[in-house]
């Protein structure tokens, strides 16, 4: 692996070490509201994006960082890292284990190197210069999408067809029937699905830069 891909599986386990012993637990949360309505944010979500930061900062201090919790700190940089500490809250204040950490660096602006981390199930899905391949503990496996060359043979998800308005309803609600299974509120989680070849399809609108 490269140095920008060992040190990107390092902040995966960073934030596993945070999110974890709060999964499941009585954590509390508030209500970020906007235009997404009901928008949660726990304690886990912050702690675990504080973390990141932290070793970001000490490892390349003249690096950028992008992410949902804290905001932005040179985007402009030649280097920036890019964070979601928990993307799927609502799963997981929900007991869900759909939840993943999203970390990704863009180099001169162009994605370098990216995981999905799904600490709960012991699964860091990650792809850069070296491939594409999931990280377990007892080893890692080459990853690779499915061969499916027609949309009947698909299986698609969208985390909840409410996110979808107008045309977008429309041109989804088509799809989704012509589609062999739908699965939906796999958050980023159903990316990773695609990675691994379990999934054929992703359709999403509005997605924020994390």
């Amino acid at each position: 692996m490269t140095e920008h891909e060992r040190f990107i599986v390092e902040l995966a386990n960073a934030a596993a070490a945070v999110t974890l012993p709060f999964f499941r637990s009585d954590i509390g949360h508030e209500d970020k509201g906007g235009k997404a309505g009901f928008d949660p944010v726990t304690e886990a979500d912050k702690q675990a994006e504080a973390a990141i930061r932290r070793l970001i900062a000490e490892r390349y201090p003249h690096h950028g960082v992008i992410g949902e919790e804290y905001g932005e700190d040179r985007p402009d940089a030649e280097f920036v890292w890019v964070l979601d500490p928990i993307d799927g809250t609502r799963a997981f204040i929900s007991g869900l284990p759909l939840w993943t950490t999203l970390i990704a660096l863009r180099v001169e602006d162009r994605p370098n190197v990216g995981v999905i981390a799904q600490p709960y199930l012991d699964e860091i899905f990650i792809g850069g210069p070296s491939g594409a391949r999931l990280i377990r503990s007892e080893g890692e496996t080459p990853l690779a999408v499915r061969a499916c060359a027609k949309l009947t043979d698909a299986v698609i998800s969208t985390t909840d067809p409410n996110i979808f308005n107008g045309a977008e309803l429309g041109a989804w609600t088509q799809v989704r029937a012509a589609a062999r299974l739908a699965r939906l509120g796999c958050d980023a989680y159903a990316y990773a699905m695609v990675t691994a070849g379990r999934m054929d399809l992703v359709a999403e609108t509005s997605l924020k830069t994390w």
